[in-house]
């Protein structure tokens, strides 16, 4: 759990333009995790758009791949009456039943299906990218009229509470993330209908608001068969469907995005006009069949400066109104959010820009921003179209599946089939939580969680997500770790001595490894024996564990390997901590070290951690003392568990050992072991007694490893090395006129036991040589291990050497004051 406002990683991205003694390609590992390593918190130090975009490009190059047929029916099957029973037949089922909307021979409302040929010969005329994006809208939207009332065996009823359409947006759409805002463009959104009238009716000043309560008892009765409703969906699809809203469409209301592509601006050459007839065929490969990254380049996302509107407005985005109604006040307060800061934002740059990113990994990018936008999204789909080729993208937190493309012209019955599927989507189908309820206490966004519980009977939450403390992810794949203060009633009469509050942690563990909770029962029988380990970990209040694994999807598509990596969801309720990088001087040391004492016991015992951080060490106080807290034990191991421990690579970055930030670690062939872990507490040290002042960051350029975050691991390993070999000349300015004795203090510390880690790696490094030669010489006798072994005597020594300096001696004195 990671303090706003700092690092909450666990591996960083690849960098462009890296220093010249720091850069370096970046490595292929069989672990990687793209975007998830840097972007656990938003307000990372150092990170802007440009510099997480590379990580989402690894993702997006990590993709899955499946049969599109295997990915229509995937959808079909969620979409149907009986969606755990398998049922093979329902894609040929929809193909037949959507011919005569194909062939123009289907009427609903007013509405003709022959209107979606005519789009689609203006589709293929000569023109400019944006000008194809009417023609799409005019054909979708025609096709979802008229396909609303078609029956197939086994299939829903379109949901009435979504009441999907296409959209056009082409403009700018905000999302603020902590303390930052993203700015991004979709061209085209598919929205509830509700939501994409919405910008159009305040613009009007129609009294949306006072209808909303209307709306929804509308909603929740056979909306599809009332006049009204005809009415204004015939109106928006008319008028308002294929023009840019008026205002900022929020994200929270996206259930996919399009994103367009033409090869070349005016191209027609192999766009064939729609076919006179179309019949259920068996599936034509496109070319390509799949759509690699940086096959095509996608338009600059940003607006220029003609379109975009003044950023003050940016943020006076008008309330999700399509997927949920305001609820009523409660009880309960949260803190006035922060001034926003924007990320940097392409909108000042010219409209060509040799950097831009490629389509799908743009399109990934609106994937974070509809993750970022709602609370444990399961999942998320986006359409991108190049020419007259489509490509299903599928987003969960295992990874990414593309579908191979349709071309969705002269494979229209495909492409309908498409729509007939999502306009049966309930919204947790559309990959929304429904167990996570929107709710407004005192005008701020929160979420409402109940659940049935064995012992309490029911446990409430209410997450207050708009918190300044908590803690968000952005980001595609990974554990997508959320912190999230929350109040409980059933808890805090559970735990009347709670009286600093209870967070949240809401994240995605791989289903391969041994949970945190259970990995936490194995610390508290430790802690029961050992007091270097009693007070100093977190305590776990409740914690449930979802039982969808992101598996099953890939198990329907036929994707190789299904369970590897397969995620699920927990949600785990402890007491509220403080960030170490609140404290300085002495109290620094004591947390710090007491932290040090509680893993090396655990790692005794048998709990292998593996990730320390500055977002893992954490404090209380208690009877007027600081408690140093050892947090975070979602990618920790037992000793004792035979087998696989997961498929995602453990560690922090800027954090991790040198001896597992070189290209054989990254592919495994190092085994971690405890001296890496004790030394990433002196990384974490030094982090913090250089970038922090009286526990407040540093400003930008006066605090030094910026750039640390967003270096690949090689790459910062040889940061890191710069930064050993010239440590002196970190030395902080103000230290040479500080009075404080303490600080002196820490610095000295610093140094002498990066001087006792050099020491101990020379010694080993001498060792391993001298081991070598021998086997080279030798011809027969077993071959002695030369660097992942270790026994309790060498952990001893080795933490000795830390605590046997002068520095350390001192600022253990109990009398030493801060």
């Amino acid at each position: 759990m990671s303090p706003a406002g700092e690092t909450g990683t666990s591996s960083t991205p690849p960098r462009a333009n890296a220093p010249s003694h720091g850069a370096s390609k970046i490595e292929s590992t069989p672990n990687s995790r793209g975007a998830s390593v840097v972007s656990e918190n938003i307000d990372l130090v150092g990170v802007h758009v440009k510099e997480v975009r590379p990580w989402i490009q690894r993702d997006i190059e990590q993709s899955k791949q499946c049969k599109v047929d295997a990915m229509l029916q995937a959808l079909l099957q969620r979409a149907s009456c009986a969606p755990e029973t398998k049922q093979p037949e329902l894609l040929q089922k929809c193909l037949k039943a959507v011919l005569p909307v194909c062939n123009g021979e289907v009427s609903a409302g007013g509405i003709y299906s022959s209107g979606v040929e005519t789009a689609l010969k203006n589709y293929v005329s000569p023109g400019a990218e944006n000008k194809f994006y009417g023609p799409f809208i005019e054909a979708t939207n025609i096709a979802l009229a008229c396909i609303e009332d078609i029956k197939v065996d086994g299939m829903r009823a379109p949901a009435p509470s979504v009441n999907m359409i296409c959209q056009q947006n082409d403009m700018p759409m905000y999302q603020t993330h902590q303390t930052v805002t993203s700015i991004r463009k979709p061209d085209v959104v598919i929205l509830p209908l509700n939501g994409a009238c919405a910008p159009f009716e305040d613009e009007k000043g129609g009294k949306k608001g006072k209808q909303k309560g209307k709306q929804k008892d509308e909603e929740k009765n056979d909306v599809k068969n009332d006049e009204k409703h005809d009415t204004k969906r015939k109106a928006h699809m008319v008028k308002n469907a294929m023009e840019k809203p008026p205002a900022p469409l929020p994200w929270t209301d996206a259930l996919a995005c399009i994103e367009f592509k033409r090869k070349t601006p005016g191209r027609t050459k192999g766009i064939n006009p729609p076919p006179l007839l179309y019949t259920v065929t068996d599936y034509i490969p496109t070319k390509p069949e799949y759509l690699p990254v940086d096959h095509l380049k996608a338009e600059d996302p940003a607006p220029g400066p003609s379109q975009a509107p003044a950023q003050p407005a940016s943020h006076t985005a008008r309330p999700s109104s399509g997927l949920t109604a305001a609820q009523p006040s409660k009880g309960g307060s949260s803190s006035k959010r922060k001034a926003a800061d924007t990320l940097q934002s392409a909108a000042k740059k010219s409209r060509i820009d040799s950097d831009e990113p490629d389509v799908t990994v743009q399109t990934g990018l609106y994937a974070a921003e509809m993750f970022a936008a709602n609370l444990a999204v399961n999942n998320l789909i986006n359409l991108i179209v190049v020419d007259d080729v489509m490509w299903i993208w599928y987003y969960d937190r295992q990874g990414t599946i593309q579908s191979s493309g349709i071309n969705f012209i002269q494979d229209l019955p495909r492409f309908i089939v498409l729509l007939y599927a999502l306009q049966r989507f309930k919204l947790e189908d559309w990959g929304r939580n429904k167990d996570f309820l929107p709710v407004q206490v005192e005008e701020k966004q929160c979420y409402e969680f109940k659940i049935k519980d064995a012992e309490l009977g029911e446990v409430d939450l209410l997450l207050h997500t708009s918190h300044d403390e908590r803690v968000t992810h952005y980001g595609l794949q990974g554990r997508a770790t959320n912190v999230i203060p929350v109040t409980s009633e059933a808890l805090a009469k559970k735990y009347p001595h709670i009286q600093d509050g209870m967070v949240a942690k809401i994240f995605w563990g791989e289903a391969g490894r041994t949970s945190e909770p259970k990995i936490l029962d194995k610390v508290n029988e430790i802690a029961k024996v050992h007091p270097t380990v009693q007070g100093h970990i977190p305590e776990l209040l409740w914690h449930h564990t979802f039982t969808s694994p992101t598996s099953a999807i890939r198990e329907a598509l036929g994707v190789p390997e299904p369970t590897m990596g397969s995620r699920v969801l927990y949600i785990l309720v402890f007491r509220k901590l403080h960030p170490i990088t609140k404290l300085h001087g002495k109290e620094l040391f004591d947390v710090w070290r007491q932290c040090i004492l509680c893993h090396l016991t655990l790692w005794k015992e048998g709990v292998y951690h593996r990730d320390v951080s500055p977002g893992n060490l954490m404090w209380y106080r208690k009877n007027g003392k600081l408690i140093g807290v050892l947090n975070d034990y979602d990618l920790s191991s037992l000793a004792n568990v035979v087998g696989p421990r997961g498929n995602e690579r453990t560690g922090t970055v800027p954090f991790m050992a040198l001896d597992l930030l070189t290209a054989k670690a990254q592919r495994g062939e190092v085994k971690h072991l405890y001296r890496h872990d004790l030394e990433s507490f002196m990384w974490v040290f030094a982090w913090i007694f250089l970038r922090y002042r009286q526990g407040v960051l540093l400003p930008r350029g006066l605090r030094p490893f910026d750039e640390w975050v967003i270096l690949g691991a090689v790459a910062c390993g040889k940061e890191k090395l710069f930064f050993l070999e010239n440590a002196f000349d970190y030395q902080p300015t103000d230290l040479r006129t500080s009075e404080s004795d303490i600080n002196w203090s820490l610095w000295k510390l610093l140094v002498e036991c990066f001087e006792a880690l050099d020491t101990a790696a020379y010694n080993r490094r001498s060792r391993v040589r001298r081991i070598r030669l021998v086997q080279q010489r030798s011809t027969e006798g077993a071959v002695e291990q030369t660097n992942d072994e270790e026994s309790v005597s060498d952990m001893d020594d080795l933490l000795g050497k830390f605590t046997g300096t002068m520095a350390w001696i001192k600022l253990s004195n109990p009398s030493l004051s801060q």
